[in-house]
């Protein structure tokens, strides 16, 4: 067993980041997290610090975002509890040599796939989830095998401080480190050479991870954004529809990637979908409907109220916004001209623009001429449509009639395409991401038949096209 390594560091110069990496290969390199009786239980024991931590994860979560008890957990514990239990129960059959046949020309022998850890893994969270998205990853890659670093998002203070005072009492120190610190930091620890980096964020920081990545050639998996649309057909459940999406957009104060970004709603029930998103807004809210929600920091409030002063739209719901408590009343827009900031930027927040659309046709054009988002969402009772949307818009991921609950199916691989992102995990999905695929194959020395080597003559020439 290796020396036990110092489980956090705070923004340390490249010698101390360097030896921590050290450490850690050595640690790999010794096999000791290569069993499954080892990963299980280091799933097991992430599973208790959720369990036994839950009331500081909360307050932490408060503390960072104003988040409520409840958002909390259903943001940022359910989804980490629910990813860490689906591991625990089949990283055994993950991780277990897959049969693959041979052709006539190969045998006889056996052929097999097996998984194997990549080494040292880099886990980057962000700020808006910052519990769930830096241990989600961090649950792949135990069940595969690695061990990891931890960067937890520097704009979540009280979430970074929390996970790196929790991780090394309940976790294998020789194997998980927590290494805090901003953005130098991260490109710091790139420099170093991982065997693989996982970041959820934005886009704009995603193509900085890339190229920071790209010097040491770690491959990376980049969950980032966009502008997730929804379509509402004019069959829709009106009801369901403007509750489903009032309900994700308002979660976090909208500051989810993938919370609906703007509605695509058919003409004929463009004006009774907004009155009724509106409603669901508010009813939701209750006592609090007339009051802001929170955002994060100066830099996203002023972003986020600048493009209330800057749409072209007609507001129908809230509108306002405050400074002094840094806070956004949750908004509707309708038909903002495509050019505003509002609909050529990630929104990230709670304002909802709604698009008038005559057309599915158009509908699709319009999420078609943008970047790929992360999710696409609809509402429609018409399969036909259901198999337009599917097969004629690229996304990340699709959910009919509701939104975001693929997230919490740890069945379906999970990540972006294009500017949303590369890569997928979630479930066995991040396994495989996190592990090597090796191929083996086992032949026999007997028979040998001497044409396959030279001098070749024509009739083994002839021979052997037959059979390769």
């Amino acid at each position: 067993m290796t020396d036990t390594i110092p489980p956090t560091l705070a923004a340390g110069d490249v010698t101390d980041l360097g030896d921590l990496l050290d450490r850690l290969r050595e640690a790999h390199a010794s096999g000791r997290t290569r069993s499954a009786t080892w990963r299980v239980a280091q799933l097991k024991a992430l599973r208790r610090l959720v369990d036994e931590n839950e009331p500081r994860i909360v307050q932490a979560l408060a503390d960072d975002l104003g988040r409520t008890p409840t958002d909390a957990w259903l943001g940022d514990i359910v989804s980490t509890t629910g990813e860490i239990d689906y591991a625990i129960k089949r990283v055994r059959w993950w991780m277990r040599k897959r049969p693959r046949p041979l052709p006539l020309n190969q045998q006889p022998a056996l052929a097999w796939v097996q998984y194997e850890p990549l080494g040292v893994v880099l886990a980057v969270g962000p700020w808006n989830y910052p519990f769930y998205l830096a241990l989600g990853p961090l649950v792949a890659a135990l069940a595969a095998g690695n061990c990891a670093v931890v960067k937890p998002s520097e704009l979540a203070p009280a979430t970074s401080a929390l996970i790196a005072e929790l991780v090394p009492r309940y976790l294998d120190t020789s194997a998980v480190a927590v290494v805090e610190g901003d953005g130098a930091t991260t490109q710091t620890l790139l420099s170093l050479g991982f065997d693989h980096a996982l970041f959820t964020g934005g886009t704009e920081v995603g193509r900085k991870i890339m190229a920071g990545a790209a010097a040491t050639l770690t491959p990376v998996t980049l969950e980032l954004g966009g502008k997730s649309p929804v379509y509402v057909a004019a069959d829709a459940d009106l009801d369901v529809a403007a509750r489903r999406v009032a309900w994700v957009k308002l979660l976090n104060s909208g500051q989810t990637c993938i919370a609906p970004d703007y509605v695509l709603v058919d003409r004929s029930v463009r004006d009774e979908f907004a009155h009724k998103v509106s409603d669901a807004l508010r009813a939701f809210r209750g006592a609090d409907a007339e009051r802001g929600m929170p955002i994060v920091n100066d830099r996203q409030f002023e972003r986020l109220a600048g493009y209330l002063r800057s749409t072209t739209g007609l507001i129908v719901h809230g509108g306002l916004s405050n400074a002094a408590d840094r806070t956004i009343l949750p908004t509707v827009v309708v038909d903002p001209d495509p050019h505003d900031p509002v609909m050529t930027d990630e929104i990230f927040g709670p304002i909802l623009p709604v698009i008038t659309v005559d057309s599915l046709d158009e509908a699709i054009a319009f999420v078609r001429e943008r970047p790929k988002p992360l999710a696409l969402y609809a509402f429609t009772s018409s399969r036909h449509t259901r198999k337009r949307l599917a097969d004629e818009v690229p996304a990340g991921g699709v959910v009919f009639n509701h939104i975001a609950m693929h997230v919490l199916v740890p069945q379906l691989p999970f990540g972006g395409v294009g500017d949303s992102g590369m890569g997928a995990y979630h479930g066995e999905w991040g396994f495989q991401a996190l592990s090597h695929r090796k191929s083996v194959l086992s032949k026999t020395t007997s028979p040998d038949p001497r044409f396959v080597y030279p001098p070749y003559t024509d009739k083994a020439l002839k021979l052997m096209r037959r059979i390769f």
